[in-house]
Order: structure tokens, then sequence, then C-alpha cells
């Protein structure tokens, strides 16, 4: 096997978009808390940034090694299943991603801390506990996308209603990206024998699950506005996320795949309105 080969095996077990991505998400919880970072602010911040992205690369490279056999019927171009990186050693390397994300953890504060505790652990169970569960594994990976945000707020020792209100809209939006991928994978996850929500109940059913889920986080995106928290400067930029979320979920009833590439696009642009709601306070 080419070292360059393996190599960009590793790295894309990681994927890569994704663990910047969380560790942005991460760094945007404490800029809608405190704003511009103080001088002392920048090294829990950055220890937070950096704990966020290699854990993620850990939970993505570790699910792939639980995964291997469905990832040969639904996703046969990966990593493991196309023999870039062995099984054994993608379980070393996600070792390896952990401990040094629990390394940056534990300088930050105890509830930063316990934050990461109770991430590390979800991420390493969700395959083999929660993932076959109907709903149980969504609803799992939507907390910890949205605990991102809570992380970058705790590591700086303060959670403001803002973060709270940020984790929320973001758990709840990716509950429903996570049931239409789930739509997306029926074939292989029932080879597996896995009872995913679809599986259990049907795809049409769990869609519409997802769809209220989203409706709500929908519903709820104005209360930083409402609250005073952030100004209309938010209010504005959040609305067309908001469509771009409904737009997807409509979407996805025909073609699950993109409706939720669509809907990770509104996420995007609901977590930009934050920033800059935010921003625009500081200014």
């Amino acid at each position: 096997m080419d070292v360059a080969e393996r190599a960009r095996g590793l790295v894309e077990l990681t994927r890569p978009v994704n663990a910047i991505v969380a560790g942005v998400l991460t760094f945007i919880g404490a800029f809608v808390v405190v704003g511009v970072p103080a001088d002392g602010q920048m090294k829990p911040i950055g220890a937070a940034v950096g704990a966020t992205v290699l854990s993620t690369g850990a939970g993505m490279a570790i699910n792939d090694y639980f995964d291997r056999e469905i990832d040969a019927i639904n996703a046969p171009d990966r990593a493991i299943p196309r023999g870039a990186v062995s099984p054994r050693g993608a379980l070393a390397f996600s070792v390896v991603l952990f401990g040094a994300a629990i390394g940056l953890a534990l300088t930050l504060p105890v509830l930063a801390i316990a934050i990461a505790v109770i991430n590390l652990l979800a991420l390493v169970s969700y395959t083999e506990v929660f993932k076959g569960l109907p709903g149980a594994g969504n609803v799992l990976v939507g907390y910890l996308g949205g605990s991102t945000f809570l992380f970058g707020a705790a590591s700086i020792g303060e959670l403001s209603t803002t973060a709270v209100v940020l984790f929320l809209l973001a758990a709840v939006s990716t509950v429903t990206r996570e049931i239409i991928k789930d739509v997306e994978d029926v074939e292989g996850d029932r080879e597996e024998g896995l009872r995913t929500l679809p599986i259990a109940i049907g795809e049409r059913r769990s869609l519409t699950i997802g769809g209220v889920f989203l409706v709500a986080a929908v519903i709820a995106s104005p209360l930083p506005w409402i609250l005073g928290t952030l100004g209309t400067v938010y209010l504005v930029l959040v609305v067309p996320a908001d469509g771009i979320m409904l737009y997807a979920l409509a979407e996805s009833f025909e073609d699950p795949t993109a409706g939720q590439k669509h809907i990770k696009i509104g996420m995007f642009v609901a977590a930009a309105s934050f920033v800059i709601g935010r921003t625009a306070l500081v200014l």
C-alpha cells in the first residue's frame, strides 16, 4: 500500500471538513457569549476548538471502524472498504485522536470538561449502542451537533441564554437532518440488521417526524431577538436560513440526498446569522 494513499485514507477517516466545521461552531459558541475574545480567553477557546476538531475526527474514524460492513454497501469508496486503511489501523488512529482531545479538554473549566466527557462517551458508543435504536441515534447526534456551541461557551466559564438557544436550535435541526440521512441509507442499514427510524416505522412517517422537529426549531428561531440578546440584524438573517431548511425538508420527501445536503446549508446560514448578529452588537 502506497504511503501517500494510506495518509490520505487516515485524513478521510476524520471527515476533515466536518471536523473543522465543528471547531468553528465551538468558536461561535464562545463568540456569542463574549464577542471579541480578550487575550486571556484566547487560550481556553483555542484548546476547546482543538479538542472539538480532534474528537470529531476520532468519532468519525471509530464510526467508520464499526460501520465498515455497512459502508461496503452504502459507501464502498470510503477508506476502509477500499483498503486504504485497515480496520485495526482506523481503530488505533481514533484512539490517538481521542487521547489528544482529552489532553486539551483537561485544561478547561470543570463545566467544559464535563461536556467533553459526555461527548466522548457518546461518540464512542453511538454506532454500537444507539445507531440501531429507532430515533435514539438521531437524537444523540443532534445533541452532539448542538453541544459544540455549549462547549465553546463553557470553555470560558459562561453559558449565556444565547448559547443555550443556539444549542437547542442546532440540536433540533440536526435531528431532522439525521432522520433524512437514515432514509437515504435505508438499503445498507436494513442489510446490516439495524432498526433505524425509517426501517421501524416507514420512510414518510420518519420524514414527517423530522419535519415536526424542524418546524419547532424554525418557530423558536426568533427567540434571541424576542429575549433581546440579539438584535434585528440577526432576525433578518435567520429568516432566509429558516426558508432554506423548510425547502430542504419538503425536498427530502422526493430526494433525501439533496434534502439533507440543503438542510446542512441552511444550518450554516443560521450559524452565520448568530455570528453576524453578535458582531452587530459589538460594533
